[in-house]
């Protein structure tokens, strides 16, 4: 797939928020013509009617998880641009805590929008990118599908399946002209994790903060580049490699990142506080 982005159609799922609302206005500054996913329909109407005067934009509220829907997104997309170009699987879901403590339908629930959702959409696409010429299929993985992330055991394991999917589904279709992808960002300035600060693991804000921009940015580079998977912090990542490979080390650090993380998460906790006495 070229550089060029210019009427081509770009499907991104959790697309009225966050990082797939970042990778929504990215894409519509280079003139794609954008299908935003997302349940609700009041958030993506709203990013929709932003996005308009940049560029064509269909809203699709709908849970990823119900495949009769991905079926039906995929034939609604093809109907109204002509053609499927880009597919970013980016929606996630994440109930935090201990496995046990964990409700059996919130497991099941990460497991349908992290990882079956994500296998599906991609199936279904891969037809109509081929019809297209080629494309490609960017998968938001996570740092926590790098190397195990206890406190958030499910998570981390529906990120392990999604990174081993992407490489294994690059190499069926190694000379296809699709590219497929995964950027594995850590912890994202955005609500899916700032909002619930006191659930997130310590050993999560060890890590330096991304932006849903700079992930944005990843994604459309991921699109054209010859990577298979951009971590991000590019620290983080040789970190998480190092836990991976040398899993005796990362126990060793743990300490040290779990006390890090507490000294990083009281400072955020301490800026969101003042930030929201100013609005008081």
């Amino acid at each position: 797939m070229d550089n060029n982005f210019k009427d081509k159609t770009v499907i991104i799922t959790g697309g009225s928020e966050g990082v797939g609302a970042a990778t929504a206005k990215k894409f519509a500054r280079l003139g794609a013509n954008l299908v935003l996913v997302a349940r609700n329909k009041k958030n993506l109407d709203a990013m929709a009617e932003a996005l308009r005067p940049l560029t064509k934009v269909m809203v699709v509220p709908m849970d990823v998880s119900d495949s009769d829907a991905c079926v039906s997104l995929l034939r609604k997309t093809q109907f109204e641009f002509g053609a499927v170009h880009v597919l970013v699987n980016n929606a996630g879901y994440h109930r935090r805590g201990s496995v046990a403590n964990v409700p059996a339908a919130d497991i099941g629930r990460m497991i349908d929008v992290n990882l079956r959702a994500p296998l599906v959409l991609a199936a279904l696409a891969i037809p109509y990118l081929k019809e297209a010429g080629g494309g490609a299929i960017i998968n938001v993985a996570s740092l926590a599908g790098r190397v195990p992330l206890a406190g958030a055991a499910t998570y981390s394991a529906s990120k392990f399946g999604l990174r081993a999917f992407t490489f294994a589904l690059g190499d069926e279709l190694a000379g296809s002209r699709i590219k497929v992808a995964a950027v594995s960002p850590g912890p994202i300035d955005t609500g899916f994790i700032m909002d619930n600060i006191d659930d997130v693991t310590d050993v999560t804000f060890s890590q330096p903060l991304s932006t849903a921009e700079q992930v944005a940015d990843e994604i459309v580079k991921l699109c054209v580049n010859k990577q298979r998977e951009r971590s991000m912090p590019p620290a983080s990542g040789f970190l998480t490699t190092l836990g991976y490979l040398v899993p005796r080390s990362m126990k060793m650090l743990r300490p040290f990142l779990i006390e890090k993380g507490q000294r990083v998460k009281r400072k955020l906790k301490a800026e969101m506080r003042a930030r929201q006495a100013k609005q008081d």
